[in-house]
């Protein structure tokens, strides 16, 4: 079963919605507004469903899980504004086709978390939650998200954390004798600096209350397992050498170096291909046509990390102990 647990796909009547809207989030033909990045040309071949199903399958992929762009910030518009998003997300979502699945997204802007929403969802047939990284930053977050991971640790399903949306930088016109924030800024800065904490506040407040929760961290947790060594120095610990085999790292848009160097630190049992499509492509590089995606990111050279072995393990065996029994391949 090659699984890539990372991929994004707008229905169509998700991107009605967002061109429907006056304020961020909001489409404009095909150029996307968020408060926090400059604006986005959007490819429509992005977002076409046979298009990509076509382009999956060419992958070699038997499962690509798509999920709401978290960027967006729709999980934190006001329930009014968000609920009719995340409906027509789930909705559509749902009805693609093979190899397509769904991870589930919550309105986190109202007085409780939404769980009843997020049974019905996973009922339907959503492999598991996605939250915002935003959302679970500290020990508050954490708890008050934890009816939502209280629903996935029940049903056995895991928690998908991705980056957030980014803070607002500068305005479009820079003051004088200063330069624009590069485009490249948000996914390099805020993202990762997202990642990182709650992966260390998944460590000190999350774990303790659900301690059988498997949780997956986009793009290798902005790399925080590789701060243990700092993390005992500072008094976090002895533990170091432990790897919670729970705990999963997507591979999105990094490649030999970082892969090899996560993998030192929690070993190899622990992390999944993640391409974010389309956000970040691969490119093929040593495997046949059904590995190259993932192969892109491990380097031959590197013993083991390159071999086929080590590709299985990333795009089978691993991403099959993340979703677990009860989330078998959609027909």
């Amino acid at each position: 079963m090659h699984t890539d647990v990372h991929q994004h796909l707008w229905p169509p009547g998700f991107v009605a919605l967002l061109r429907s809207r006056a304020a961020p989030p909001r489409l404009d033909g095909w150029t996307l507004h968020l408060p926090g990045e400059p604006p986005y040309a959007v490819d429509p071949a992005d977002h076409d469903a046979a298009a990509r199903t076509r382009l999956a399958r060419a992958d070699g992929l038997d499962r690509a899980l798509v999920s709401l762009s978290s960027p967006l910030g729709i999980e934190y518009l006001p329930p009014a504004e968000a609920a009719p998003l995340l409906a027509a997300f789930h909705d559509g979502a749902l009805e693609l086709p093979a190899p397509f699945g769904v991870w589930a997204s919550a309105c986190l802007s109202g007085a409780e978390p939404d769980t009843a929403a997020l049974r019905g969802a996973l009922a339907r047939g959503c492999v598991g939650l996605q939250l915002p990284a935003t959302a679970l930053l500290d020990a508050a977050g954490w708890a008050r998200c934890a009816p939502l991971l209280d629903v996935v640790a029940e049903q056995d399903k895991p928690l998908f954390v991705h980056p957030g949306a980014a803070p607002p930088t500068d305005t479009p016109a820079p003051t004088a004798g200063t330069a624009p924030t590069p485009s490249w800024w948000p996914a390099l800065v805020p993202y990762v600096q997202q990642l990182h904490a709650s992966w260390f506040a998944f460590r000190a407040f999350g774990r303790p209350r659900h301690p059988e929760l498997r949780v997956c961290f986009a793009a290798l947790a902005g790399l925080a397992p590789l701060h243990g060594e700092r993390l005992v120095a500072r008094g976090g610990g002895r533990d170091r050498g432990r790897v919670d085999c729970r705990v999963f790292y997507e591979t999105s848009s990094y490649g030999t170096r970082a892969v090899d160097a996560l993998v030192r630190a929690v070993g190899i049992d622990v992390v999944v291909s993640g391409s974010d499509h389309p956000y970040a492509r691969p490119v093929a590089r040593h495997h046949s046509p059904r590995e190259a995606p993932l192969a892109a990111s491990l380097d031959p050279a590197l013993p083991g990390l390159g071999s086929d072995a080590a590709v299985h393990a990333l795009r089978h065996t691993n991403p099959a102990r993340l979703l677990g029994p009860t989330n078998g391949a959609r027909p």
